[in-house]
Parts: structure tokens; sequence; C-alpha cells
């Protein structure tokens, strides 16, 4: 799987840009607020319809003007196939194959990418919502009709929570909870959903960042990555079970909800936990295993795709190499060589081990502009 050509239009700083790449590593250098992860950013909109660096998608049409799009060529599974976002300040299309795909399940797993940048190096250390976001969008690659699950918890959820806040300020009141009855039996749902398909995917990604792991090490650590639930869940749990026991909780939890006026048990709620020899890395590893474990989870996820859809994904590698030591950057790029489309941006080529360089194809970036080494 790779991109073949990749064209902009009044994106970000990019007026007008038509770029081909090679099948294997691309490196896009210059200096820092000149383009080089807005070109990176556009590849990640073209995968998931949206941005990773903001919710707002009006900040990715360029000033003063009505539109921006990206199209670019997909090479995957033996065929060629166009793939285009339309961003307007009215909304968003999302086209596969030339036809809008009206629901985002419809269109997300078309082109499959794993980000790493320099905030995911925040996994380990950041707050849950960076894991929840790290697992939902890593699934909905792999099992689009996840996202419409997902989809639909946040939904009800929005609801629920409008209705528990009407709820609190109305207290002193007798109150009909029929309404909220109904709600919490179309939440639990999705939400036995959402943590099952969480579950299915901690299995295999533990299958290959464990390994991962032990190897950039040096055989030294073992890593566990844990589901830390705010019900009495567990993977051993079939879908009814889950649902009894989703059932359960939110009888318990009624009142203080209520009293608190917001949802306190589902999946908006859950965390991930990596454990590094037994030991929280989060609250005891050092700055090394907190990267290590990064890095073993994002090479872990270039596997886990491959074993799935049967080719490998398309890494994005934004800024990030700076970011790890030699050990580690060497590591990484040994294990994606000759065999994953890479996008590298970097300020420098300079240490990038020579022997990745031979093979790249060399982008420079400057105010908007792209040219390519000759």
């Amino acid at each position: 799987m790779h991109i073949e050509e990749l064209t902009l239009k009044q994106y970000r700083n990019y007026k007008d840009l038509h770029l081909t790449f090679d099948d294997k590593i691309n490196v896009i250098i210059g200096e820092n607020a000149q383009g080089k992860t807005n070109l990176m950013e556009a590849i990640y909109v073209l995968a998931f319809s949206r941005s990773y660096r903001t919710p707002r998608d009006k900040e990715l049409i360029m000033w003063d003007e009505e539109y921006a799009k990206i199209k670019g060529s997909v090479y995957k599974r033996k065929r060629r196939f166009p793939l285009e976002v339309i961003v307007s300040k009215k909304g968003k299309k999302a086209k596969l194959n030339h036809l809008e795909q009206k629901r985002l399940s419809d269109y997300i797993g078309a082109l499959n990418i794993v980000m790493f940048a320099p905030e995911d190096l925040n996994l380990v250390k950041g707050n849950p919502q960076v894991r929840r976001r790290f697992i939902d969008m890593e699934i909905g690659q792999i099992q689009p009709a996840y996202i419409y699950h997902l989809g639909q918890f946040q939904k009800v959820l929005k609801q629920r929570n409008h209705l528990l806040k009407e709820y609190q300020r109305n207290q002193h009141k007798q109150q009909d909870t029929t309404m909220l009855q109904i709600l919490t039996e179309q939440l639990i749902e999705h939400a036995a959903t959402v943590v099952q398909r969480r579950f299915n995917f901690l299995h295999l990604l533990r299958k290959w960042a464990g390994p991962i792991h032990h190897g950039i090490s040096r055989q030294l650590e073992e890593l566990q990555i844990e589901y830390d639930a705010s019900a009495d869940v567990s993977e051993d749990m079939d879908l009814s079970t889950l649902v009894r026991v989703f059932e359960d909780k939110f009888k318990e939890v009624e009142k203080r909800e209520i009293e608190r006026g917001t949802t306190l048990v589902g999946p908006h709620r859950d965390d991930l936990i990596f454990k590094v020899n037994g030991k929280d890395v989060q609250t005891y590893g050092s700055q090394g295993q907190q990267r290590t474990t990064a890095l073993s989870l994002k090479l872990a996820e270039i596997e886990l795709i491959f074993n799935e859809v049967g080719e490998y994904p398309i890494l994005l590698l934004d800024d990030v190499l700076s970011e790890l030591d030699d050990y580690r950057q060497s590591h990484l790029l040994h294990t994606i060589q000759g065999k994953v489309q890479t996008f590298v941006s970097t300020t420098s080529v300079e240490g990038i081990e020579h022997e990745t360089l031979e093979q790249a194809e060399l982008f420079y970036v400057q105010q908007g502009h792209v040219s390519r080494e000759n």
C-alpha cells in the first residue's frame, strides 16, 4: 500500500501543489513554519478525513479562501483508486473512488496510516483522553463498524449528560426518570460493543507490542498493557455479559450521576495502563522507558494492521526522529526499511543514518513551495 500522488489546493499554506512519491522513503526537509507538518497532516486527513492537530476543519482552509481540497492516488491490493477530501465553510465531503461517502465508517480504512509525532510520546505520560483517542483511531482503521458504534455512543452520551444536568438543577423536585432509563439502555448497547472491540484490539496489540518492546530494550524489559475500565468488565466476557454488568453498574451510580450531572460509567471514562517489568510506566518509568513504550506501540500498530489488512500501512514520522536517541532511531528505521512507505519530516538530514537516506526521495519545503532534489 502506498500513495503515488498527492494534490493540495488552498490547503493551509499550499495554494496549488502536486507531488508524486517514492513507494519506500520520502524525506521532507525544511525549517519550522514552512509547511512540513502541513504536508504530513494533509496525508493524515486524506486517510481519516480529519486532522490530528485541530478539531476545527475550517483551520485547514487557506486564509481568505472558501475551501480546501486534498486528493490522492492510492495503490492498494494491486489496484489504484482516488481519495478526496473537500473542506469548506459549509462542511466536509469525503470521496472514495469519486463517490461521496455519507458515513465516516464507509470512508476510513481505505488508506491505512500510522502516525508518529512528538506528541505521541505523550501516549504513556499524557492524560487518558490521549490513550482513548489512540485506541479509537486504530480500531477504526481495521474495523470501520467500530466508528459507527463509537459515534452512536457519543451521540447518546451527549443527550444523557444534558438530561442529567437538568435533573441536577431540579434535584429538590420529584422527577420522572423514564427518559433517563431509555437513554441508559441505548448507551449500554453501544458501550458494550465499544468495550468488547477494544478488548479484542488490545489482545492483538499485546501480541506485537510485547516482543517489539523486549527487542528494543535489549531483552531487559517486559511490556504489559492493561485496560482500566470504569465498570467491572473483563476481556473474557461475551457481549450479553458486558451488557448485564453495565446495567448493574448504572443502577448503582444513578443517584451519584444525578447529583454530579454527568455520566460516570462507560468507555469515555476508561484508560490504558502500560507496565514495564510490572511497574506503571507513567508513574515510575524513566523517560527512556516511556519513549520505548510509545515506539513499541507504534511499531506494533504497523505489524497489527499488516496482519489484519494484508498490506503494510503508510508511516508518517513528523519531526519525531530528533526526539529519539540514536539507538531507538536506528531500530525504528531498520524495522520499516524496504517494506513500509514512510514520510519523514525533519529540519535537517543530519543525524538520520546514511543507509536510509541513500534510498530516500528528498523534498525541500520553503514557504509553501516544495522542490525535489534531482
